[in-house]
């Protein structure tokens, strides 16, 4: 029982140990580089990551804004399919702009990413299209307060990857 508590007593004092001197210059570090640029993030910068795979899927189906911010988009491709077989983009469509009529058009224009040169005044922002394993971003002013669409225009994407673009 003695051998135990000793084991025991010595785990702790070691991990306590180990911990305090990582975890003091770890938080400050942390929090010194992440809390001061988020304060200022949330007023001036709305930085979004859109993650999308194999599966032909956003992992993000809702994204808020406030009108005026800057809207810093990082689109994600965390599959491994090529981009011929699987590009995935983001393009995000004005008010009005019916999704499924710019999905059709959109089929037809793979060498300007899947955007429409016809439909290009419909469009607020988007990134290029990218392959598996592939980022890319998109800066941009967040539009007037109103509900958007955004979409990944590659062919037949968008029957599952949209979502709403909320701006407050």
């Amino acid at each position: 029982m003695k051998k135990l508590f000793l084991v025991f007593a010595i785990g702790a004092f070691f991990a306590t140990a180990c911990n305090n001197g990582s975890k003091t210059e770890g938080t400050e570090t942390e929090t010194t580089t992440t809390e001061a640029p988020a304060a200022e993030a949330d007023s001036k910068v709305a930085e979004v990551v859109l993650n999308a795979g194999d599966d032909m899927k956003f992992d993000v189906s809702e994204i808020y804004v406030k009108e005026g911010q800057t809207v810093k988009i990082t689109l994600n491709h965390t599959g491994v399919a090529p981009i011929t077989a699987m590009g995935h983009n983001f393009v995000l469509l004005a008010t009005g702009v019916n999704l499924d009529n710019f999905a059709k058009e959109a089929i037809n224009a793979k060498d300007n990413d899947y955007i429409p040169t016809a439909m290009a005044k419909d469009v607020i922002a988007h990134t290029k299209t990218i392959g598996g394993g592939e980022s890319t971003q998109v800066e941009f002013p967040a539009p007037a307060k109103g509900t958007y669409e955004f979409l990944c225009s590659f062919p037949g994407h968008s029957a599952m990857m949209k979502g709403t673009f909320i701006v407050e």
